[in-house]
């Protein structure tokens, strides 16, 4: 958010301004905020891919050590394993249903805001394409400038959106693969 704030002002300032000519930097600055984004959201799914394939698999051991453990127990060991076995799915089935309803939350939440920058992006830009006739071309390329500031905005709102959405499904996926080796 940094970097795109600075890009703005400096795109503004190159606009508005006949001796400071800054514009290539402002643009830099927008295309490296899009490089940074997908490399971030490449190593997020990258970890998050390798952690849950690690976290099943020590999952799943887990659950076959304490089932077998208690079947140590006398007496009891047995049903005491079984009610393990029943507790385990019960809450896999708990945490399911949350995490549906977890997403659901997360999409209601960043709709608005995205529906939002989707409206200012297209008004910004089609402004400038209502002003090019009448307008000087600073004040064209400014409107242009602030249409492409709210488009990296809205990538970045996307790119929030889907780390989340990934998050939420790796975690429901961790949980269920665990409940796989039982």
């Amino acid at each position: 958010m940094p970097i795109t704030l600075i890009a703005t002002a400096l795109g503004i300032i190159s606009n508005l301004s006949d001796k400071v000519q800054i514009g290539k930097l402002s643009k830099f600055l927008k295309s490296s905020i899009t490089w940074i984004l997908g490399m971030v959201i490449t190593i997020f799914v990258s970890i998050l891919s390798l952690e849950g394939g690690l976290t099943s698999s020590v999952d799943g051991l887990t659950v076959k050590g304490i089932k077998a453990a208690s079947g140590f127990i006398p007496v009891v060991g047995k049903a005491l394993g079984e009610s393990v076995d029943m507790v385990l799915g019960s809450t896999a089935l708990l945490k399911n249903s949350i995490g549906i309803v977890g997403m659901f939350v997360i999409i209601g939440i960043c709709v608005m805001p995205i529906v939002k920058l989707t409206i200012l992006t297209v008004t910004y830009h089609f402004a400038s394409a209502i002003c090019e006739p009448l307008a000087d071309k600073k004040i064209i390329s400014l409107l242009e400038q602030m249409g492409g500031t709210f488009k990296v905005l809205l990538g970045i709102m996307f790119f929030v959106a889907v780390l989340l959405i990934i998050g939420l499904a790796m975690c429901l996926k961790i949980s269920n693969s665990g409940m796989m080796y039982r």
